[in-house]
């Protein structure tokens, strides 16, 4: 209903129906389309009247048509030079650009010293041609014969232009007139390192291919030029009209059709429209707007506080502000309203306002925001869940994205053997890896807590159908409530009454379970809340696998370098000795050390280093190890022994490279030590390892000054060896690089830091590690550790008994009369015999084979060890004499009555040592 100002009455424009009047056919519809008619032939005839240059239109349309034609002239001019200046800077810029890249391009010297270098740079030049869109890239030698052209037939022809310059190390850009028209060339050098120039390299481009930017912005100035030539004939044509208009009028037949066309239209919109006078009294409302703000029937001229609106509405709609898309709430409605005042272009005061049912397109909104969020939920995961390779931070990282945003409570339960890093056993209990939630007092299952669902319980359903399940009530599920009766009970009553259980699976794998509560929410879980815990424990399913396969690894690899390092520390009395291990967290490392027992009771420390993580840096350490262990036999000095070592590490990487199977060992370090506890002296050699710290016995630290020699496997250098007077009581440290150095502190600092720890450790062995590592050790270790703490002894002076031997037979005899008296006051009686004779064969071998001075050393330690030194170096050797020799049995008897026996070499002759056993 729709009431017009100075309308003495109401006009409805539908019936009571609600169908719209149609005009019938007869005399009056048919007066009404003759008077159309010729209103619209009067139209075009006073249309063409003013396009005849005889009106002000005439001459107003005439004008606009000249300034517009100008504008379109002068405009393709402009636009033609300036393409033609940028079109050959920019092939000029284009071929020289192109030239340079090909000239400095990887390969492009090193071809034209090939054999055929148009093989090799033929196919490469094509390819950079159409990339860089250049008609043509040449490559010649230095007389200008080609070797590139994307005509082949011109290969070997010499090239046309000028090069002179570009041999002279500089560059020519020039435009000339080629067999494919006017193009610009650039040519450039391709120098050796040294300089001298070993090529020529030239790039093209006609300048009608780089032209193209007039052939597409002229259609666009004629293209404006016609819309601006339609402009100004429809803009004459619509004051040719307006004047027409006026001068005629309209009669009433006219102004009633006008009338019911407008009215029409206005009650056929979809939105409300409504006009409300600068009083704030109604004006119009068409039929939408009774609908969407169930106004009476009469509202029309009555004031709008007067219609019964909400206070908001009202007020906007009195207050005739301007507002764009407010949403306001109107019944059960969401109407958006926009909102201008009449008056600003000189119209009658007042505003307008349009009103729109959103109500569908706001819960349309809300599925989208629904959506939005749930990407976003997946996207967090994964970018926040896997971030480590452990299995149960990643549980953990899995519940913390989960919680709030999709459920209030989320609980992981897996199979001991993931933890583990194994593969899961169907039908074994689960333990809860994890749990998280928005309050910490939720009756559920406690972390680390092994649970064996029931077979009526979702979860154990999840388990066996490998499907997702939902419990929308868990007070009405009797499967679920069965589980445990007590606590169940207790999660309802705490306000839990929804949940989602999924099974991670893993390929074929079901690697656990992961549980969503609801409880804040009044609505269950739904079927599409359903799909999205699905889709998020697939995401992290894969982490969760990741990190249970890298724990397998990872314990396999420890296992392995666990059972190449030293179980147990052999029994010697020259040293107190501790120790610690720490593998890195990313991976097994290669850091290995050692104690070796030697003959004279001597003890040699070892400590090394093999760059990298992983097996394979676990099984070279093995190796090394193995090779340590053997060399020490021979009773080396330190330096000869990494000698031996590096050209063991050199024949290992020609091994690896000759196999391509391996990385080189290149990078293993090591730290070699002897200490006598009978001179109190240690000799000490390292080959690329840190040096070793000593602890004076009144607690003073310093670093040891051991000359550093290359890491192992470098060769080409030797190794020098230390001597150290080390107190009785010191204690000498050894440790890799992983204590002192990391990728956040450099070695001197790591350094500082380690004296100051070893500065205030305790007095033994197993204190001091303890002190180091808790000021030392990182809370992850990035690098293996290897710590190695030795306090020494002295072998007292009544231990040691020392006598010189003349060269003479008879002295022999003097030997054994000392060796027995010693004995006897060490209260060895029992060992005299053998040790009368093995001493006598030893002696008469060195007399007889060897040279001046001849000494003879007895120790008495954990066993009785007997010495003979000469300052000959011929060593004897073992072996069985026959029934007729009359000799050559001495040393098979010294080896049959000693444990031990061999040969060292001195600096001055060699040393053969037997151990007895103490009885």
């Amino acid at each position: 209903m729709v009431r017009l100002p100075g309308r003495t009455g109401t006009r409805s424009a539908r019936r009571p129906s609600g169908q719209r009047l149609q005009h019938a056919p007869g005399p009056a519809r048919r007066a009404r389309e003759r008077a159309e008619e010729a209103r619209s032939v009067t139209g075009r005839a006073g249309l063409r009247a003013a396009l005849s240059g005889r009106s002000v239109a005439g001459q107003v349309f005439m004008l606009q048509v000249a300034i517009v034609l100008l504008l379109v002239l002068g405009a393709v001019v402009a636009l033609v030079l300036q393409v033609r200046h940028d079109s050959a800077q920019e092939a000029r810029n284009r071929s020289l650009a192109v030239a340079e890249t090909f000239a400095n391009a990887p390969g492009t010297r090193a071809a034209l010293s090939t054999p055929d270098p148009t093989a090799v740079l033929q196919p490469r030049a094509e390819a950079a041609r159409r990339a860089a869109h250049v008609d043509f890239i040449v490559v010649m030698n230095t007389d200008g014969i080609r070797y590139t052209h994307p005509k082949p037939d011109r290969i070997g022809k010499k090239f046309v232009g000028t090069i002179q310059p570009a041999l002279n190390g500089g560059t020519v850009v020039e435009e000339v007139n080629g067999t494919i028209g006017r193009l610009v060339q650039a040519v450039v050098p391709v120098k050796a390192p040294d300089g001298t120039v070993v090529g020529l390299v030239s790039a093209g481009i006609t300048t009608r291919n780089v032209g193209g930017l007039a052939d597409r912005q002229l259609p666009v100035v004629l293209g404006a030029a016609a819309a601006g030539l339609a402009l100004a004939t429809a803009g004459t044509a619509l004051v040719s009209r307006r004047l027409l208009r006026q001068t005629h009028g309209l009669g009433p037949g006219e102004m009633t059709r006008m009338y019911e066309h407008h009215d029409a239209v206005l009650h056929s919109v979809r939105e409300g429209v409504i006009i409300v006078g600068d009083e704030g009294q109604l004006l119009l409302a068409n039929d939408e707007a009774h609908r969407l703000l169930d106004l009476p029937g009469d509202a029309e001229r009555r004031r709008v506080s007067d219609l019964g609106l909400d206070p908001v509405t009202e007020d906007l709609l009195a207050s005739g502000r301007i507002a764009t898309d407010e949403v306001h709430l109107v019944g059960d409605r969401l109407l958006a309203i926009n909102q201008r005042p009449t008056d600003l272009d000189g119209g009658p005061s007042g505003s307008v306002a349009t009103l729109r049912d959103s109500t569908e397109l706001r819960a349309l909104s809300g599925r989208a925001e629904v959506a939005r969020e749930r990407l976003s939920l997946l996207y967090d995961a994964g970018v926040g869940v896997g971030t480590t390779l452990d299995v149960t931070r990643t549980a953990e990282e899995l519940a913390k994205v989960a919680v709030p945003r999709f459920a209030d409570f989320v609980t992981v339960d897996l199979y001991d053997a993931v933890l583990a890093g194994e593969d899961p056993e169907p039908g074994a209990a689960l333990r809860r890896a994890a749990a998280g939630g928005i309050r910490q007092d939720a009756p559920l299952y406690p972390v680390g807590h092994q649970i064996r669902f029931v077979s009526s319980s979702p979860q154990a359903h999840s388990l066996k159908t490998r499907r997702p399940v939902l419990e929308p009530r868990l007070e009405a599920a009797p499967g679920w409530l069965a589980q445990d009766l007590e606590r169940t009970e207790q999660i309802v009553a705490y306000g839990i009454h929804s949940l989602i259980t999924v099974p991670v699976r893993a390929g074929t794998l079901v690697l656990g379970l992961v549980n969503f509560y609801r409880s804040e929410k009044a609505e269950p879980f739904d079927a599409e809340e359903l799909a999205l815990a699905e889709e998020l424990v697939a995401r992290a399913a894969v982490s969760i696998d990741n990190a249970r396969r890298y724990t397998r690894e990872h314990g396999m690899a420890v296992t392995l370098q666990r059972s190449l390092l030293p179980r147990s520390l052999p029994e010697q009395s020259a040293l107190d000795i501790a120790y610690r291990y720490l593998p890195a967290q990313s991976g097994v490392g290669g850091d290995w050390f050692d104690v070796l027992p030697l003959s004279g009771a001597r003890v040699a420390l070892v400590v090394g280093d093999v760059v990298g993580h992983g097996l394979h840096a676990a099984a070279t350490m093995g190796r090394l190890r193995t090779a340590v262990h053997n060399f020490s036999a021979l009773d080396l000095p330190p330096d000869e022994l990494l000698g031996l070592l590096d050209e063991l590490v050199g024949r290992i990487d020609q091994d690896e490279s000759a196999e391509s199977a391996g990385a080189p060992v290149t990078g293993a370090t090591c730290l070699y030590a002897i200490y006598d506890p009978v001179s109190r002296r240690c000799a000490v050699a390292r080959a690329g390892h840190p040096p070793p710290a000593v602890i004076a016995p009144d607690g003073a630290v310093t670093f040891a000054d051991v000359p550093a020699g290359p890491p192992l496997g470098l060769g080409g250098l030797p190794f020098e060896t230390a001597e150290l007077d080390l107190a009785e009581g010191s204690r000498l440290v050894m440790y890799t690089d992983g204590l002192v150095e990391d990728r956040g502190r450099d070695i001197d600092t790591g350094l500082e830091e380690l004296r100051g720890a070893l500065a205030s450790a305790g007095g033994s062995p197993e204190e001091t590690c303890r002190a180091v590592l808790d000021a030392r050790m990182p809370f992850r270790p990035g690098d293996d550790i290897a710590l190695l703490v030795a306090r020494t002894r002295a072998l007292s002076a009544d231990a040691i008994a020392e006598w010189e031997v003349p060269a003479d037979p008879a002295a022999v005899s003097d030997v054994r009369a000392a060796v027995t008296r010693r004995l006897a006051r060490w209260g060895l009686e029992e060992l005299t015999f053998t040790t009368e004779l093995v001493l006598s064969e030893l002696v008469t071998n060195a007399i007889r084979y060897g040279g001046e001075p001849i000494r003879v050393r007895m120790l008495r330690d954990r066993t009785l060890i007997c010495e003979v030194y000469d300052s000959g170096n011929t060593s004897p050797h073992l072996r069985y004499a026959a029934t007729t020799d009359e000799g050559g049995r001495g040393l098979f008897l010294v080896a049959q009555l000693a444990e031990r026996w061999g040969t060292r070499y001195t600096a001055t002759g060699k040393v053969i040592w037997a151990e007895q056993p103490l009885p």
